[in-house]
């Protein structure tokens, strides 16, 4: 999950459908209720923490960790030094994914096909929006977090790809270079707040309405698929938290167009690998 999420435009909740812990996730995080205190006081802490699962999320934590430290750079290296071969790679991973998830869906009626074209139009609409340019005040910086971390486990989505669009990604990464405790308390603060109350939302849905849920959610990683299209030509850039300038506004081009329009191989048959 942390390595997708180094990604814009993968998510890591696309990781943990995969690997079948997407359920266990938002179950453990909607067991972070007030009625834990309540837990603690009759059943001690222990109790508490058996309740939401606290080791599951202990160890999910740690690999997220783990691979930002560690397979995150090597992944960063790939999309600068061959982004043909990693945008393959993962285009390949969210094709089996959807064909994954869409095994999951017991029965298809014309609700189960209405919410998966819902998810595909929304993400597509989501990949081709224009950033706003939002201010970076309490209020806005706030809806920024809660909003973010829904989108990082929703599957197709990614977390940082929606700060770009709102026009938050280079004052909150300003603030994480700068230590700028005010915004990331209110970030934060935001980010809990969304969590919580979106596992919730989506834990009801995929309990109650289990298949119009998965159907939509199978939408947003089609919707996704042209954002990592493996043959882009840059229109426009912009400058990432380490002063790098990175492609900001892209256009899919046929690989057998890919060579002529920007002037480098379109490796083909190694894209068709990975």
């Amino acid at each position: 999950m942390g390595a997708a999420d180094v990604v814009p435009g993968v998510s890591g909740g696309t990781i943990a459908f995969i690997t079948g812990i997407y359920d266990t996730l938002l179950e453990s995080l909607r067991r972070i209720n007030p009625s834990l205190f309540g837990i603690i006081r009759k059943q001690g802490f222990i109790a508490a923490c058996k309740q939401i699962n606290l080791t599951f999320l202990i160890s999910l934590l740690a690999g997220i960790l783990t691979s930002v430290f560690t397979l995150a750079k090597g992944i960063s290296w790939m999309l600068t030094n061959h982004p043909i071969i990693i945008w393959s790679f993962f285009f390949g991973l969210i094709i089996i994914s959807i064909v994954h998830m869409l095994k999951q869906v017991t029965r298809w009626n014309s609700i189960d096909i209405a919410t998966m074209l819902a998810g595909i139009g929304f993400a597509y609409f989501i990949t081709v929006a224009n950033p706003l340019t939002l201010t970076a005040d309490p209020l806005t910086v706030f809806m920024a977090g809660s909003i973010a971390i829904c989108a990082m486990i929703l599957p197709g989505i990614s977390g940082s790809f929606i700060l770009l669009l709102l026009g938050l990604y280079t004052p909150i990464l300003g603030a994480v270079k700068s230590l700028d405790i005010g915004v990331l308390v209110i970030f934060a603060a935001g980010a809990l707040i969304g969590i919580l109350s979106f596992s919730h939302l989506l834990s009801w849905l995929l309990a109650r309405h289990r298949n119009p849920t998965i159907t939509f959610l199978t939408g947003l990683m089609i919707g996704t698929l042209g954002k990592i299209w493996p043959w882009k030509e840059t229109l426009s850039w912009r400058i990432n938290s380490h002063g790098e300038q990175v492609p900001l506004v892209e256009q899919n081009l046929m690989p057998w167009n890919f060579e002529h329009v920007v002037g480098q191989p379109a490796q083909i048959w190694m894209a068709i690998f990975a």
